[in-house]
């Protein structure tokens, strides 16, 4: 086979799609498909020399795209390697428009799809270009200021290309990429999120294990330890995990994970975001930056293995930690979560199985054998699974993601997953109270089928429960209860689908080979036939309950429920499933069955008929012979009797037994075309008789019956679709079936029965279409001309068989034009003009405009079956596929049935796609008909033709050019005849669908200049009227949608280089083509600006002029210099959204024509942090450049990340001031783009308008700093220096004095501009500028106000933002002066600290003086009366020390470290440390002039410190635990125990504290510090902490899990703290213990062993003193006794352990339970423990408790239930 295929070929294809070898005309493809390979090639290659880009190149790789499509990767190897390097280059052409980019990466994308084919020695791609590609566009310097439009989904298409080149990147790409991006790893700056987004992007992992040292050696410790010490989620943690991932997947066996499982497994843990202990504050940024399932789930695959069993142990130790979050009583946010990591992992683990054990082996590295998964390794994670998914199977979020999980793990071990679910499913068929049970156990048996029917060795009794639980699922098929119904149908169809029905009891007696199994198989399948005709009886019970009953007959719905379309389609195709699967014998049964329930009743032909047709059809599908010969003479006998009479014909209501025979003979004949022949002259009759029914329900029928026959003879389809080829009747002797339960379908030998039409079939056709076509075509032609006069009724009846006939015998017409039958085609033609001619006669007939739609749209596109059906069929496919798939073994081991549906959706896929979409004039002259009816009277004929026009639209070529002049007609003002139909009507056309074609939006250059100005101007129709709102709102939509959908067009499509695979020619008339563009683009500009000048445009279509206006600028051409005087003149105008778009508009032309500063490069071992040689980067008051030679000597770098980590190869710096471009222009030396600015910006007039305007409000508490309005500034001084200034400064002394919220904004905004666009003045402007603004500064921060602080702050920040330090130590400076002084009140405090902080948190780690100069400054500071300030020193602290980091490589900062910091304060708070009384928040009058004691001030001193910790929680990126623990003693003493809210601000900062730390992540060396500080604690005397102490315990141990759990002492430590903590003297503290203790039982932190289990029940022996006589009010007797505590602190350890499994009963609980009731009249407190438990054992217990019983012996359950509904229990 494959030999003969490349010689007819000539190559060997490199993998072609095996379903085309299965088509009827296989052989002929092999011609077809070279034919078109070669000429894809020839001309690719030949618009390649020709450099011509557009449209050449593009056509021919659409056409390659297609052609893959259709014989997927059919050329040879060099073919292929030439396709993708020819790709490549083709997409990383520097300036190619971004709509082309994508085209050709989703080629490229194609291309590279199966890296297997392609070896690292067969292709090697440059990363760089993808690179400078990614960069250009994801971090584009132009788009955020409107010169660049790209569209959304541009992102994921780039992502997606540079995964799939991966692979091939050179050896030496690590290296190089991680000399690029290095030098950005400063964590305090946004560029860490660039530069570990790009390493998880580009960095290869596939390399092989001796290149290794070139791949991921070179950074994996150094990203690892990054990550191991990260400690509060950054954003770009995430981005790390999925590299590492990545990495672990790729080189399973190569990196030993073993030390930094404990971590990965802790982390996966806390990014689950569980809910643990009572009041936890969940962090925000935790749930944010969680990291990716996807990719957690790969990792976590790819870890288990291996020699050291140690992921497989953590694994189990995450499932039984969380298990009890699956229970459905359990529900929150998190719960998404928690499903898709168990519906993901067990498919991961299946796919890395398939990858070591069946896939063929490729060039990719193998999983090296010690690594590979062993069966224990296998059946140990299943078992670790199983819990956690049968408690899943009930959850609120449906059974799906559980059923998914078990079909995988099915697949590894049916022993162990099969017999759980086969015992919650007996019983849930049984119950009739819990529906939602049925249902989803049976979705997770539908999972299961496949591995439950086949056996194997491995669960050979799997297949003797699938007759018992078919016949229980009969029930299910219930009128009542939709979804059960469903659910039902596709569980019976998905086990027969794998059975054959067939009776083979007979072989017990003839074979004497059958195990035990076997036998039992045989003699179960006698009841197949039961089980058919049982099923049958329940759906013939369904179908009489859904007749149309009496509700339905007065309101007279003619069509089908929703629902009943759905219980329809699950009906017909689980019974022609059922029949398909049957052995003849039962189907002759079932035939006889449904025969006569059809032919003894009469139906209605809406709902229940429909219904039983489909059952008949579904036998006639099957065996057509036998049910044809019992259906068609009967149905045809009935008609014939009935019809016979002439009256008849003429009816309005027909006789129902007439509608049903003929609904029934219509269905049935839906078979194999040679069966029917044999009855053609009678069903010719009965059309004759029928066709003409005057009743539209009869003659539609009659239709329908047409259209089947002949679709039914003129069509290529499969025959049969049994689950084994050839079928099942053979003698029992020579074939078992029930060998062939389950059996996947052998690709190879598929025996296909294909139906081929028939050359006598092919003349019946014709012979019917001559019959019954030619003569409706000629009659309607006779009344187009006006020659016969026909009702309404008549044309609808007469088009509705030509439309019939179309459907039927589509796939026989000619193409349109074609020549062979010529009589056919006149008809067309002639219908076209009937079309129109009846059109003008009768626009109100629109029941025959309908019909006449529904003909031109199959003119246009049917070739047998329609794309929408298509479509829906391929994906329903897709879904059964996944359902049923074997994703273990792979190799397409589908069902028979499902291969060949496959092979059919090919065949259609070909019929769709090869027949050619050429616009003829036909297509012309019938889209022109559509374009009429689409703006005709009626609205919805409008929209059904619209629809017809947008699918047209989309299929054939260059239509829209042709169509666009004619909408525009429409629209056009000058056309007075246009009604507000028509005009509505084009202004659809021209929005187009949600997923078409937009008119109005089309990427060429030809199209918009007509369109747009088109829109605009149509304002000036006489049909226009912005009274009617859905006018108005088209416009919206329509200038909303080009708003959204603009993409920058290219003007430029020149290619600078040919690319290398192919020949140099010399470059040819590429610059006409650029001319060309270019003036279609003045042309536009210029068209739009004329539009705007016409004074009586209504002010909507200004509006959508301009905003088309803003869409036109560009980074490549300057804007034409008529728009930019308009833009600048805009600026001023009276409404307010031209305002806002001219100033984004001006902002972009400044950039535009900002002129390029020179740059030189400065050449420069990794050690991060401050070193001497960054040390000149930093701010240093004593060396600041304040003369102008100090200012030229001084290298500046303006970005703040450069030199922090490592220094680049080449650091990028500015020339000197010589060669920059020259300062202050004349205004001759300007451009005339400059000039025009500068002439409005220095004209006084202007600039006060324009002030004016901009410190107007524009919402009232909403308006925010504007990013615009900035740039704008920013631009005007850059370009034109310090021009504009001295017009300026009178407005912004002006505003700044002012303390209106809009004013100070506006100055706001200038002075962050000038700030920015000073960046390379000379020092003597700079020096000026700085004089000036200081004062403006000063008097603005002593101005501030609650509304500007703000703005204020951002104004800062904007201006320090990638600066260097020293460019602004004036304003350092003047920020420094005094924050903190007390002038102006607490508020100006806060507000003159926030603007400071701003300002210093964008220098980041540059300016260690300042920090330490305002930390010296803030610290006698830090005892604030006032909130606001101290929240504010809070967080300004937080940015002082966030510089302190630990992180690997990282040298000790010279910036503030917290230790120090903390010593210091430590002494101040020394007299709260050491008081043992509670301490109170004192408030003290604000104006006492004595001396407050020390105790006061350490108490204020201690709120600040709580509002840093507070704040530094989310923010900085490790903790410093060490000066953390020692504040914690004293957290503890104030924190309360109750949740109250009316606490004051201190208890409460303190409580929030305590719940932020615990959730801190812990490194193992952390953990004994902790551990220590908290016994030391656990021993005070103050209840309150020790009882704190305990809830802290739970958060931390869970947030750090597995961590806790490596460490064997920390574990024994804290169960030593905990069961020392149950016997405390205080009752809430021992009951917390115990809670606590349950807790960690539950996680399996700690385990109920022997030792724990017996302290406990010795503790619960203790003897109690006896009670003496007591004297009333004695005090004696408040305090318990030792003895006392120490019995109770027994049952409360007992208690714990019940408490610990709420879902389930352990093999040790019944004993614990009889200890426990022992107890139940003891002394209080311990007798309200014993209640507590046992009722809350029986609410956990109560759902299950029938399974639960099974584990107690008769006396203990008399025991439990005396207890349990004692009288006790309701006293």
């Amino acid at each position: 086979m494959k030999k003969a295929q490349s010689d007819i070929l000539g190559f060997v294809p490199q993998k072609d799609i095996v379903y085309n070898k299965l088509l009827p005309y296989a052989d002929r493809l092999d011609d077809e498909s070279n034919d078109i390979l070669s000429k894809i090639k020839g001309n690719l290659g030949r618009a390649v020399q020709l450099r011509e880009i557009w449209p050449g190149v593009l056509f021919w790789t659409r056409k390659l795209s297609t052609y893959m499509r259709l014989y997927g990767r059919k050329f040879s190897k060099e073919d292929h390697v030439l396709f993708i390097k020819l790709l490549y280059e083709l997409v990383t052409i520097p300036r190619l428009e971004i709509s082309m980019m994508q085209g050709f990466a989703r080629l490229l994308i194609n291309l590279l799809k199966k890296r297997e084919l392609l070896s690292r020695e067969d292709l090697e791609l440059p990363w760089r270009p993808l690179y400078e590609l990614h960069d250009r566009i994801l971090f584009s310097k132009t788009e955020h200021l409107g010169l660049n439009w790209f569209p959304n989904s541009v992102e994921s298409v780039l992502k997606t290309l540079v995964k799939s080149c991966r692979p091939y990147f050179s050896e030496s790409a690590t290296q190089e990429m991680l000399d690029e991006w290095r030098p950005l790893l400063c964590p305090f700056d946004v560029t860490m999120q660039k530069a570990i987004s790009n390493f998880e992007l580009f960095l290869p992992t596939t390399l092989p294990p001796e290149l290794h040292h070139k791949g991921f050696k070179l950074w994996f410790d150094e990203l690892i330890s990054l990550w191991v010490s990260v400690q509060n989620l950054p954003s770009w943690e995430v981005h790390l995990v999925n590299l590492f991932a990545r990495l672990a997947n790729d080189n399973i066996g190569y990196i030993d994970w073993d030390p930094y499982i404990p971590k990965i497994f802790t982390r996966i843990l806390r990014s689950l975001n569980l809910p643990v202990g009572t009041s936890q504050m969940i962090v925000s940024r935790y749930v944010t930056n969680a990291y990716d399932i996807s990719h957690v789930v790969l990792w976590v695959s790819a870890l288990l293995g291996g020699p050291s069993k140690q992921a497989q142990a953590h694994l189990s130790g995450l499932f039984s930690s969380i298990t009890s979050f699956f229970h459905p009583s359990n529900h929150g946010r998190w719960l998404v979560k928690l499903m898709k990591l168990l519906q993901r992992l067990p498919a991961s683990v299946v796919r890395r199985l398939h990858r070591e054990r069946y896939r063929k082996p490729t060039w990719l590295t193998p999983i090296p054998d010690s690594h590979k998964l062993t069966e224990e390794d296998i059946t140990d994670f299943v078992e670790s699974m199983m819990q956690p998914v049968l408690l899943a199977m009930f959850s609120k979020t449906g059974s799906l993601d559980a059923a998914q999980a078990l079909q995988n793990l099915a697949l590894m071990r049916p022993e162990l997953v099969i017999p759980p679910v086969l015992e919650k499913t007996y019983p849930a068929l049984e119950t009739l109270t819990e529906p939602h049970q049925l249902t989803a156990t049976l979705s997770c048996m539908i999972g299961v089928a496949r591995s439950l029917v086949s056996g194997g060795q491995r669960f050979p009794e799997g297949p003797t429960h699938m007759l018992p639980l078919l016949m229980r699922a009969l029930p299910g098929v219930d009128p009542n209860d939709f979804s059960k119904c469903m659910i039902t149908f596709q569980f019976i169809a998905t086990f027969v689908t794998l059975v054959p029905l067939v009776d083979c009891s007979s072989a017990l007696h003839e074979k004497t080979d059958l195990t035990e199994v076997e036998r039992e198989m045989c003699s179960a399948s006698a009841e197949f036939e039961d089980f058919v005709l049982q099923f049958m009886d329940r759906c013939f019970a369904l179908i009489d309950s859904s007749t149309l009953e009496q509700t339905r007959e007065e309101t007279e719905t003619e069509k089908m429920t929703h629902l009943e379309s759905l219980v329809e389609l699950g009906l017909s195709s689980t019974f022609s499933t059922i029949l398909t699967q049957c052995s003849l014998d039962i189907f002759k049964v079932a035939l006889e069955k449904v025969f006569n329930f059809a032919t003894t009743n009469i139906f209605e032909t809406r709902v229940a008929g429909r219904m039983v047709a489909d059952m008949c059809r579904a036998a006639a599908k099957c065996h057509p012979a036998e049910s044809l010969k019992m259906f068609v003479p009967h149905c045809c006998n009935a008609i014939n009797q009935i019809a016979v009479n002439e009256e008849v014909l003429n009816e309005e209501e027909l006789d129902k037994e007439l509608l049903w025979n003929l609904q029934l003979l219509s269905e049935v004949t839906r078979v194999d075309g040679d069966k029917i022949l044999r009855y053609r002259s009678d069903l010719v009759q009965v059309l004759q008789l029928t066709l003409h029914l005057k009743c539209k329900q009869g003659y539609t029928l009659a239709c329908n019956l047409l259209h089947h026959i002949l679709r039914s003879s003129a069509l290529i389809y499969p025959t049969e679709y049994c689950s084994v080829p050839g079928g099942f009747n053979q003698p029992i002797s020579d074939y078992l079936p029930i060998k062939d339960w389950g059996r996947p379908g052998d690709l190879w030998n598929l025996d296909i029965q294909w139906h081929v039409p028939s050359v006598e079939e092919t003349s019946f056709a014709f012979y019917l279409l001559d019959l019954i076509l030619q003569p409706e075509l000629q009659r309607l032609q006779r009344f187009a001309l006006g020659e016969q006069d026909m009702s309404r009724d008549d044309v609808l009846q007469s088009l509705t068989i030509v439309q019939h006939c179309l459907l039927g015998a589509g796939s026989l017409m000619p193409p349109l034009k074609g020549e062979p039958i010529p009589e056919l085609l006149l008809h067309f033609t002639a219908m076209a003009l009937n079309t129109l001619y009846s059109h003008s006669h009768s626009e109100d007939d629109t029941k025959s405009l309908f019909s006449i739609i529904k003909i031109i749209s199959d003119l246009l596109h049917f070739k047998g079956s329609h794309k929408q059906e298509f479509d829906s069929r391929w994906k329903s496919f897709n879904l059964v596929k996944k359902s049923m798939e074997n994703r273990l073994h792979g190799r397409k081991q589908h069902i028979r049935a499902l291969l060949i549906d496959r092979v059919m959706l090919q065949h259609e896929l070909r019929k769709l796609t090869v027949e050619g979409c050429q616009y003829r004039s036909i297509h012309q002259e019938l889209m022109r008909d559509l374009l009429r009816l689409s703006t005709s009277t009626y609205s919805q004929v409008r929209s059904k033709a619209q629809n017809v026009l947008f699918t047209a639209l989309g299929t054939y070529n260059f239509c829209c050019r042709d169509l666009i002049p004619h909408v525009l007609e429409f629209l056009n003002p000058d056309n007075s005849s246009v009604t507000q139909q028509q005009f509505k009507g084009a202004l659809y056309c021209l929005l187009g669908n949600h997923s078409g074609v937009c008119l109005a939006n089309l990427h060429d250059w030809e199209c918009i200049i007509l369109t747009w100005p088109a829109i605009v101007r149509s304002g000036l129709s006489s049909a226009m009227s912005l009274e009617k709102p859905s006018i108005v709102r088209l416009f919206d939509d329509l200038a909303d949608k080009i708003h959204r959908q603009y993409e920058t067009i290219g003007i430029d499509f020149s290619v600078r280089k040919t690319p290398t695979a192919l020949s140099q020619i010399n470059p040819c008339a590429n610059a006409n083509i650029v001319q060309h563009f270019y003036r279609k683009y003045k042309q536009l500009i210029a068209d739009l600006l004329d539009c705007l000048s016409n004074r009586n445009l209504p002010w909507k279509f200004e509006h959508i002029s301009i905003g088309f206006l803003s869409l036109l600028l560009r980074d490549d051409h300057q804007l034409p210099s008529p728009a930019v005087t308009f833009f600048v003149k805009s600026l001023n105008h009276d409404s307010l959204y031209v305002r806002k778009v001219a100033i984004s508009a001006v902002a972009g032309i400044m950039k535009q024509i900002k002129r390029p500063h020179k740059k030189i490069p400065e050449l420069s071992a990794i050690v991060a942090g401050d070193r001497p040689d960054n040390q000149w980067l930093q701010y240093d008051s004593s060396s600041l450049p304040r003369t102008q030679q100090d200012w030229d000597r001084c290298v500046f770098v303006e970005k703040t990340h450069w030199g922090y980590y490592c220094w680049p190869r080449k650091l990028m710096m500015y020339a000197p001031l010589e060669e920059q471009p020259k300062q202050n222009l004349t205004r001759e030396e300007m451009t005339e783009r400059e000039q025009i600015m500068f002439d409005h910006f220095s004209d006084p007039v202007f600039i006060n308008q324009f002030i004016e305007f901009l410190s107007l409000e524009d919402r009232k508490g909403k308006d925010k700093f504007s990013p615009r309005r900035f740039c704008l500034f920013k631009g005007l001084f850059r370009n034109f220096s310090d021009a504009f200034l001295p017009i300026l400064r009178p407005h912004m002394e002006r505003l700044v004095a002012d303390s209106h919220e809009s004013k100070q904004r506006c100055v706001a905004e200038i002075i962050s501009g000038l700030i920015r666009g000073c960046k390379h003045w000379s020092y003597s402007r700079v020096e000026s500028l700085w004089e000036l603004l200081c004062p403006l500064l000063r008097t603005a921060l002593s101005n501030i106000t609650i509304e500007t602080y703000a703005d204020w702050g951002t104004c800062i920040a904007t201006a320090c933002e990638s600066r260097d330090p020293r460019k602004l130590h004036w304003l350092f400076e003047m920020l420094m002066e005094s924050p903190v002084n007390g002038e102006g009140g607490s508020f100006v405090d806060a507000c003159r600290l926030y603007v400071l902080q701003g300002g210093l948190a964008q220098q980041e780690w540059r300016v260690p003086e300042l920090l330490h100069r305002l930390l010296q400054y803030l610290e006698p500071k830090l005892t604030q009366v006032y909130k606001n300030v101290r929240e504010r020193i809070g967080s300004v602290l937080t940015y002082i020390f966030m510089i302190d980091v630990n992180l690997p490589c990282t040298q000790p900062t010279t910036s503030p470290h917290i230790s120090d910091f903390t010593e210091r304060i430590l002494l101040q708070l020394k007299p709260l440390i050491e008081g043992d009384e509670e301490i109170q928040n004192h408030v003290v009058e604000e104006n006492e002039v004595e001396e407050q004691d020390e105790r006061t001030q350490a108490i204020k001193l201690l709120k600040t410190v709580l509002k840093w910790q507070i704040a530094s929680a989310g923010r900085s990126f490790s903790t410093a635990l060490p000066e953390q623990l020692q504040l914690l003693p004293l957290l503890f003493k104030i924190a309360p125990v109750e949740n109250d809210d009316n606490y004051d601000e201190l208890k409460k900062d303190a409580k929030t504290c305590l719940s932020l730390m615990s959730q801190g992540l812990l490194y193992t060396e952390q953990i004994p510090m902790v551990l220590s500080v908290l016994q030391e604690i656990a021993g005070s005397s103050s209840w309150h902490a020790r009882y704190t102490v305990l809830t802290y315990l739970q958060i931390m141990v869970f947030y750090n899990l597995f961590t806790f759990m490596s460490d064997q002492k920390a574990m024994n430590d804290v169960r030593t703290l905990v069961i020392r903590l149950l016997e405390d003297e205080q009752l809430e503290v021992r009951e917390m213990a115990a809670t606590t203790l349950s807790g960690f039982l539950q996680c399996n932190f700690l385990s109920m062993d022997t030792p724990m289990q017996a302290h406990f029940e010795a503790l619960c022996k203790t003897c109690l003193p006896k009670k003496r006589k007591r004297e009333l009010g004695a005090i004696g007797d408040t305090i318990p006794s030792a003895d006392l505590v120490r019995r109770h602190a027994g049952v409360l350890g007992l208690s714990a352990c019940i408490l610990s499994s709420p879902y389930d009963v352990p093999t040790w609980m019944p004993q614990l339970l009889m200890d426990l009731s022992a107890h139940l009249n003891d002394t209080q407190p311990i007798e309200m423990t014993v209640k507590k438990t046992l009722s809350n054992f029986r609410r956990t217990h109560h759902d299950n408790w029938q399974q639960h019983k099974q584990q107690f012996t008769d006396d203990q359950l008399l025991v439990l239930t005396d207890l349990l509904v004692s009288p006790c229990y309701y006293a």
